[in-house]
């Protein structure tokens, strides 16, 4: 079962907000300066035109000039609009640029045992659909809601001036749109990451499927993943369904709410004349104003639904960035790696003390694994299928973090280290490969930037990828929207950059398992001599590299139950000498 990634809290998106706005406060300033500007020049209109109505019985000579001064004051208003609307995106813009960088480096300094226990599905998601929602209310709900924000209060306070009086009767309002607003966003939180959350585990099926489209049909349960994706369907829609109930109650409430300031301050209002207690100009500008009111609250309040289903996004994609403390990992680096770093030079042997570990609570698939591999030794890990034996190369690499016991390389524990450090330590390649888009070159360059072509093909002669790679040109595009490399070629590309990296310690888990048996003999023996006094761990299938190693580490049950030279097992009798002896025999 899948372990969604961390969503962080209200009170953390709210923290992240606020230090967005403070990295900001000259743009934030001059923006909100702009729609203040531009709010007031909307106050001008409705107070000339009240002034008009009180001398209306006593003639109106005023009028061109004060149609003009309307017309004057409505252009200022849409210049200083647009200029504002201007000035906020491009403040817009740099904080969705700075989230959208913090993303990335938050994916891509995430632990992949995190990963592989989220599920493709929910980072596919954060990756796409949230950071559109977040795009989309940054780019549009959240200068709206700005605007409205500031039309509001300087409308009221514009009410204030011109009657003090007439200001108490748009509160008739408040009343019901706060108990309705307390209503609809004490749940909507919760809604749209439901929401959210359907849509990860829908993407998951749906990936799934797609990328074992072969096995579904081998198997023949191309209807049990219909009716898998019917269910995830299913439960998208009814939590999209409730979000939606939930703006269906809340909408029409506010809708109606709005009628009730306008006829409450034109009656009341009308009252106060009568009585002498206000102007008429003052009734009509109060009027006016709570009418002008109506757009700014309905903007601002359908703003706050989009600023919701933003919030939840920004917390998806914020929880990213918490994700590395769900294995224990230190994605910076901790004070104790500075501090031990240089001691990692002189000496890296790879130590594994009273490790243990399990996939679910209660379950171990290792147990007490001790094991020291010095520097520059090549392990060759074998055993039945099940014993074992990638968990363990998995947790070697740094990838999975043990339930007891630790993992040391140089004496420092593998999650004392950053990702960055421990990628320059170990590195794991498996026999499931990726061709990234673009041209053979640059998926080179990916694990060593600055080299030159003459390292790039002593890479790829190294792994026997020369001949095909000169043919085709380092700058023929591969990968997506390029020319398919087959299985083979692609395991060979991702050698020659393992070779590229040049890391110290390799784990190598069936890195040739897709090349045919001679060739992948002839790349093995490649790898060995460029790899030579590199400490390599071959999890293997094939024999061979087991003899060929300095030592054989043999897996059974989560356990290792021989360790030793490859002669000296085949002399002992033991499982290694029975695995030998039926290779031997069928080879």
């Amino acid at each position: 079962m899948n372990t969604p990634l961390p969503i962080a809290s209200a009170k953390e998106v709210r923290a992240h907000v606020r230090r967005l706005a403070r990295r900001h406060p000259r743009e934030l300033a001059a923006a909100l300066t702009l729609y203040g500007l531009a709010a007031v020049c909307g106050l001008v209109g409705p107070w000339l035109l009240g002034g008009l109505v009180e001398d209306a019985g006593r003639g109106a000579a005023d009028i061109p000039r004060t149609a003009l001064l309307i017309c004057a004051f409505i252009v200022a208003q849409a210049l200083l609009t647009h200029t504002a609307g201007y000035a906020s995106a491009r403040l817009g813009e740099q904080v969705l640029a700075e989230l959208r960088e913090r993303f990335v480096d938050d994916v891509l300094t995430l632990p992949l045992a995190t990963v592989e226990r989220a599920g493709s599905g929910d980072l596919v998601t954060r990756t796409t659909r949230d950071v559109d929602v977040l795009a989309r209310v940054v780019r549009g709900a959240v200068p709206a809601a700005v605007t409205a924000l500031v039309t509001i209060l300087v409308t009221l306070g514009a009410m204030a001036v011109v009657g003090p009086l007439l200001a108490f009767p748009c509160l008739i309002a408040v009343p019901i749109l706060w108990a309705a607003s307390r209503w609809f966003f004490g749940r909507a939180r919760d809604a749209f990451l439901a929401q959210s959350a359907t849509y990860s585990q829908l993407t998951e099926g749906l990936t799934e499927t797609v990328e074992g489209a072969r096995t579904v049909e081998a198997l023949r349960i191309a209807e049990r993943r219909t009716a898998r994706t019917d269910q995830d369907i299913a439960g998208s829609y009814a939590a999209e369904r409730h979000t939606v109930g939930l703006l269906t109650v809340f909408l029409p409430i506010i809708d109606t709410a709005y009628v009730l300031p306008v006829a409450a301050t034109l009656v009341i209002g009308g009252f106060f004349a009568i009585d002498g207690l206000v102007s008429l100009a003052s009734v009509t500008a109060a009027t006016l104003y709570v009418q002008q009111l109506l757009g700014p609250v309905d903007t601002l309040l359908y703003s706050l639904g989009d600023l919701q289903t933003g919030s939840a996004s920004l917390a998806r994609l914020l929880g990213v960035g918490g994700g590395s403390g769900v294995t224990g990992a230190t994605p910076g680096g901790s004070g104790r790696s500075r501090a031990v770093r240089a001691d990692l030079k002189g000496r890296r042997a790879l130590e594994v003390r009273g490790v243990s570990y399990a996939y679910r609570d209660g379950r171990d698939v290792l147990r007490g694994i001790d094991l020291r591999i010095g520097c520059g030794e090549r392990l060759a890990v074998v055993g039945p299928s099940g014993a074992g034996k990638s968990t363990l190369g998995r947790l070697l690499a740094g990838i999975h973090s043990p339930r007891t016991g630790a993992v040391t390389v140089g004496g420092v524990a593998l999650t004392d280290l950053s990702p960055a450090e421990l990628r320059g330590e170990v590195a794991l390649v498996t026999q499931e490969t990726y061709v990234f888009r673009g041209t053979v070159r640059d998926n080179l360059l990916i694990a060593r930037p600055g080299a030159d072509d003459a390292e790039l093909e002593r890479a790829l002669r190294a792994v026997g990828a020369w001949e095909w790679a000169a043919l085709t040109g380092l700058d023929a595009r591969v990968g997506a929207g390029g020319a398919a490399l087959p299985p083979d070629r692609a395991q060979q590309l991702s050698l020659a950059r393992l070779i590229l990296a040049d890391p110290h310690t390799l784990v190598l888990d069936e890195a040739t398992s897709l090349l045919d048996p001679r060739a992948a003999r002839d790349t093995e023996r490649s790898l060995a001599a460029v790899l030579e006094g590199r400490t390599v761990v071959a999890i293997a299938h094939r024999l061979h590299t087991a003899h060929d190693a300095d030592r054989v580490a043999v897996m059974e049950d989560g356990r290792i139950t021989e360790l030793g030279p490859h002669e000296e097992l085949v002399r002992r009798g033991g499982p290694y000498a029975a695995l030998w002896a039926s290779w031997h025999g069928r080879t």
